[in-house]
């Protein structure tokens, strides 16, 4: 797809030019949340035709590297940093624990909430995954340079700050 639009994509109210430009004008080359959606939707198949090799889904592999890196979360703070949907991930956690991957304890203040954490066999199975996540990542930031990358990220923050509806 061509490039549609040399005028400015972010007009504000009341900058000089407010009329908003329609999705034509634009294209879809130009439009972030388009673009943003194509990377991880591409991301998400590469990974999971790789993690298959391992015998581990995406959502499983999500649930262990949060866990490598928090103590212990409830089901629902893992739901919002895996990005998937409460029912999903409960299920998830279940076959993880079958698998000897994780474990859940009553928290002793509340029984009701559960918190998850990793075992040694869960981090050594995420231990096995990483370079192939690794050397993926890298492939997708070739020819991006480390300050171009912390710029990108800054701005990620920034967008994320904008439309998330979790503190976490």
């Amino acid at each position: 797809m061509e490039d549609r639009f040399s005028g400015r994509i972010l007009r504000r109210p009341g900058d000089a030019d407010e009329t908003q430009p329609t999705m034509g004008e634009i294209g879809l080359n130009q439009f972030a949340p388009y673009l943003m959606n194509r990377i991880a939707a591409r991301w998400n198949a590469n990974l999971a035709e790789e993690l298959k090799t391992h015998d581990i889904t995406t959502t499983k592999m999500r649930a262990l590297a949060i866990l490598t890196l928090t103590p212990s979360l409830t089901i629902n703070e893992l739901s919002v940093f895996a990005v998937t949907e409460q029912s999903t991930m409960s299920r998830t956690l279940d076959s993880l624990e079958e698998q000897g991957y994780i474990r859940r304890q009553p928290r002793a203040e509340d029984m009701r909430i559960r918190d998850v954490s990793i075992t040694e066999e869960g981090r050594a199975a995420f231990g096995k995954v990483w370079p192939t996540m690794y050397d993926l990542f890298l492939h997708m930031f070739d020819g991006v340079d480390e300050e171009e990358y912390k710029q990108f990220l800054s701005v990620l923050h920034r967008i994320l700050t904008n439309i998330r509806r979790h503190e976490i």
